[in-house]
């Protein structure tokens, strides 16, 4: 587990352009993809996430042309999903400039993806992605998780930008992903996502303490304050955000200036 936090910057992309909906639903334009990436490569951003959201349910490959003008004009890693489904793919990723891939409907169809992956490019390269959704029914063999309301419930793995359930528990899940070889994990609750309420903490939690690999929580940062409640509560190794920085409502340096006084550690400003 990485001992600093991370602030990842993530861009939903469509179309050529960048995109933020609420649910994974009612999208809008939030700009384009590389100038959003250089403003947050001068703020300070750890890492950027570039994730391609209609491939997968669109049948068609990854956004090579924008990979390749980010790459020339980044300093910092670069995570690529969207469409990746064969070693072919995740080699063309890597070489048009990506730092790692991320797998998440393509990996829950070809478990072995990610194994060959990690084989082939070192499980550095390997991000799986899992979309979550939460069940209320008691189910055999599913791992119910406790809920602030004092209910319970079980996560389940959904696809396809999460229009496709699988019956898979998140859990189960992730622990198979680390046995594979991934080397993180970016979990998205569709509970939370883009609600500004704040990051699903009883999964992001569990899975945190299942794997022994860093988990990357997503979906649903509002307020500062849920930066620093997704590290604490939900023991992510990194946060990562969308609407809150396209939007300009902050900055990824205000969100480490605020997360250093509150004691987190975090990395350094890249300026």
């Amino acid at each position: 587990m990485t001992l600093t936090r991370r602030i990842i910057p993530c861009l939903d992309i469509k179309d050529g352009r960048v995109v933020k909906g609420t649910n994974f639903l009612g999208l809008r334009d939030a700009g384009d993809p590389v100038e959003l990436a250089c403003r947050y490569n001068e703020q300070g951003a750890d890492e950027v996430v570039f994730l391609d959201i209609t491939a997968s349910k669109e049948n068609r490959g990854m956004i090579i042309d924008v990979i390749q003008r980010a790459a020339d004009e980044l300093f910092l890693p670069l995570t690529v999903g969207g469409g990746i489904r064969t070693l072919e793919d995740v080699q063309k990723t890597l070489r048009a400039g990506a730092d790692k891939v991320s797998m998440n409907t393509s990996a829950v169809q070809n478990p072995a993806l990610i194994s060959e992956a990690a084989q082939a490019f070192g499980t550095q390269c390997v991000v799986v992605a899992i979309d979550v959704k939460r069940r209320t029914s008691s189910e055999p063999g599913k791992t119910m998780i406790p809920l602030p309301d004092q209910t319970s419930c079980w996560y389940e793995v959904v696809t396809h930008g999460g229009s496709q359930p699988t019956g898979i528990d998140a859990i189960a899940w992730a622990k198979e992903a680390e046995n594979r070889g991934a080397g993180e994990i970016l979990l998205t609750s569709m509970e939370t996502d883009g609600t500004k309420e704040g990051f699903d903490i009883p999964i992001t939690a569990a899975i945190s303490e299942s794997v022994g690999i860093p988990v990357i929580a997503s979906g649903g940062v509002g307020t500062f304050d849920h930066f620093y409640e997704g590290f604490v509560y939900g023991k992510a190794d990194a946060a990562l955000a969308a609407s809150v920085f396209h939007y300009g409502e902050m900055t990824i340096a205000d969100v480490k200036d605020y997360l250093s006084k509150k004691g987190i550690a975090i990395r350094p400003y890249a300026q």
